[in-house]
């Protein structure tokens, strides 16, 4: 399948450039995993659905993928008093920090199974890799870009930049920076205000902390994922994924530690997912518009006028491009649904279409349309854009459907093999397990279609109209030919 070559919108160029892997069939992929102190967010969610799409994409086209997503369970500050914030739910629940961890840690990869994700192939903690850490520290304050202060470390970034470009991936010009740096970590020791901690020294009431050559502490929010990605991945490695949230200061700063210490460049491609709205407006917990993913299932808030299943929220994701702001409304998932039913439908259609000799023609569209499909996802994963192609193979089917067409065994064969490799290997849709169309639907629409039937050919046009006119209201459409009437749902 590497005749198909993926193109990526790479954020430290600001272009969108042909996917070359460093050391190929190999691909090194690095996504910055949950900080597990509270539920995974829809934000959070939408992250690793993208990147997993990218993941099994990358394995579609016959690369060997490693896929390596962190778990933050220590050294993330909170943005008020520098507390870690995972010590800080652990107070407010009273259990303790590993316990908060724990319970949060199950609930992210629970939601993770319940909405299809692949398993990463290494999944490393921040609290397992200390060691490692603390070797990046004294490697970047060998080269001169940090310094002890009072038993924390702290990069400096005002001689970094002198000789590096900081401010590469976010484009931040350091000199505009001041009134948008917030002091996170004490900034009455750093001798920068754009200086970040790499350890900090912990107070007689942390929990979780651990000895190094500069006093008991703990490590750096930015400084897990420089240790771990290169550990794994190499100093140099393929991809490197994350929210838009995270390329400042984040990411940023990860770059700046991976150069400083072992002169790499870390990852070659830079790619960010863009945030979540509902009904237009910021999702946020201080607004009291966030929705958590079981949340979306089961129905359960207010916003919210029933549940969906979690193929549909996934599938209602893939019809916006992973860097454009995606905006949830009761009537987007509703019509999401029915697309979902679309898709589905196509894919029985195509399953159960004659063989024979076929028309070249019939044959030509349908791979034509799918080989769009593809096409669509090489361009930087272009989701929206690969649906609607598979909506134009289904429509094609329902044409040959309708007009008793049939297929020649080969070319069926090769559709099947391309449509479920998009639907279930790609996008990682599990269309014969949902709900949504079923036998009963089936029945009662049969039942419909015969009471119009009847009234047309009793010249009842206005029963035959009626049923037409209200079914199409909810979204069922007929199509009327001399081998009878079928029905679809738009």
């Amino acid at each position: 399948m590497k005749a198909h070559t993926l193109w990526l919108q790479n954020t430290l160029s600001g272009q969108k450039e042909a996917f070359e892997p460093i050391n190929p069939p190999f691909v090194g992929l690095y996504v910055c995993g949950p900080t597990v102190y509270n539920e995974v967010h829809m934000g959070n969610l939408r992250t690793f659905i993208s990147f997993d799409v990218l993941n099994r994409y990358l394995r579609y086209l016959g690369y060997t993928v490693r896929y390596v997503r962190n778990i933050t369970d220590v050294g993330h500050l909170t943005d008020d008093s520098g507390e870690d914030r995972v010590e800080k739910r652990a107070r407010l629940e009273k259990i303790e920090p590993m316990e908060i961890v724990q319970k949060y840690s199950r609930g992210f990869h629970r939601v993770s199974d319940v909405f299809g994700l692949l398993d990463p192939d290494i999944e490393p903690t921040a609290t397992g890799h200390i060691v490692e850490q603390i070797s990046m520290i004294e490697s970047v304050i060998a080269k001169g870009f940090a310094y002890e202060a009072n038993g924390s470390v702290y990069f400096d970034v005002e001689k970094y930049a002198k000789k590096h470009n900081y401010g590469q991936l976010s484009g931040r010009v350091l000199e505009e920076l001041d009134q948008q740096t917030r002091n996170l970590d004490g900034g009455e020791d750093k001798r920068f205000f754009a200086d970040f901690a790499l350890w900090k020294k912990a107070s007689d009431e942390t929990i979780m902390k651990w000895p190094s050559p500069w006093g008991i502490g703990v490590p750096g929010w930015h400084l897990e994922c420089s240790a771990m990605s290169t550990k794994y991945l190499g100093k140099t490695f393929d991809i490197h994924g994350g929210g838009m949230d995270l390329k400042f200061p984040h990411h940023e700063c990860e770059i700046a530690q991976c150069q400083a210490a072992e002169e790499g460049s870390s990852a070659r491609y830079w790619m960010h997912t863009n945030m979540l709205t509902i009904n237009g407006t910021k999702m946020s917990k201080s607004l009291n518009n966030s929705i958590l993913p079981m949340e979306f299932v089961s129905g359960e808030h207010d916003l919210l006028e029933r549940g969906y299943p979690p193929m549909v929220v996934k599938f209602f994701m893939y019809q916006t491009h992973y860097s454009s702001p995606l905006d949830f409304s009761n009537e987007a998932l509703q019509a999401a649904e029915k697309g979902f039913i679309r898709l589905q439908k196509g894919m029985e259609l195509l399953e159960n279409i004659p063989e024979g000799k076929g028309s070249k023609e019939d044959a030509s569209v349908l791979l034509d349309a799918l080989n769009d499909a593809l096409h669509h996802l090489t361009d930087d994963l272009n989701t929206p854009r690969c649906i609607a192609s598979l909506f134009e193979v289904t429509n094609s089917i329902q044409r040959m459907q309708h007009h008793s067409t049939s297929l020649d065994s080969d070319t069926k064969s090769q559709c099947l093999a391309i449509f479920k490799g998009i639907v279930h290997q790609v996008l990682g849709l599990e269309l014969s397990t949902n709900h949504a169309h079923n036998d009963s639907l089936d029945k009662v629409m049969d039942a419909l279609l015969g009471i119009r039937k009847k009234a047309r050919t009793e010249k009842n046009w206005a029963v035959a109209d009626a049923l037409r006119d209200g079914l199409s209201s909810v979204g069922v459409t007929f199509s009327d030919n001399k081998e009878g009437s079928s029905w679809e749902i738009k």
